[in-house]
């Protein structure tokens, strides 16, 4: 795996929902390194490209309720395990559960593997909030997934909650998950 500075030069072969991500991202003047690799679909996978883009991938878990009414994109450390009730205590909501794949498509254009922050710009209804770990806060950096989950970037944390959150109309609330019981 190599690192790279931005967006690929050549797109042939690329899904259009990742070439809107570095797309947006440039015209946002948020600067990011990418690396490209074989599908990362689990978190073994996330640690190579960790030490490529020297920076902890963030887990990314699309939860909703029961009754499928509130939608929430968590990120989170991927060393750290993720306890529903830990959360649902903190947001209010309980009986949480992932999130169908339809739905993941429908509200943020990603399809399971690819869950990343940068389908926000997706959620145009304001369909999805945002939780984020404070441990993921307290990085300089983090990394993420263009909306595939074959190109990997890293971008500075105050670039994400300063710029990007603003440009697509969304915020976010700081959770703090211990992973126990």
């Amino acid at each position: 795996m190599e690192l790279y500075d931005g967006r690929p030069e050549n797109t042939k072969g690329r899904l259009p929902r990742e070439i809107r991500t570095y797309d947006f991202l440039d015209a946002l003047g948020i600067r990011y390194q990418r690396t490209d690799h074989e599908r990362a679909g689990h978190m073994e996978a996330c640690n190579e490209i960790d030490a490529v883009l020297d920076v902890v991938i963030c887990k990314n878990l699309f939860l909703c309720n029961r009754q499928k009414t509130r939608f929430y994109l968590l990120m989170m450390p991927g060393d750290k395990k993720f306890k529903t009730k830990e959360l649902s205590a903190q947001i209010g909501s309980s009986r949480l559960s992932f999130a169908d794949p339809e739905d993941m498509l429908k509200y943020l254009d990603i399809e399971p593997g690819a869950v990343s922050i940068m389908g926000l710009m997706n959620d145009r209804e304001g369909a999805v909030q945002l939780l984020i770990d404070e441990d993921v806060l307290a990085g300089e950096y983090l990394g993420c997934h263009p909306c595939v989950c074959t190109s990997s970037l890293k971008m500075k944390t105050r670039d994400v909650t300063e710029i990007f959150l603003p440009a697509v109309g969304h915020t976010y609330k700081t959770v703090r998950l211990m992973g126990e019981d």
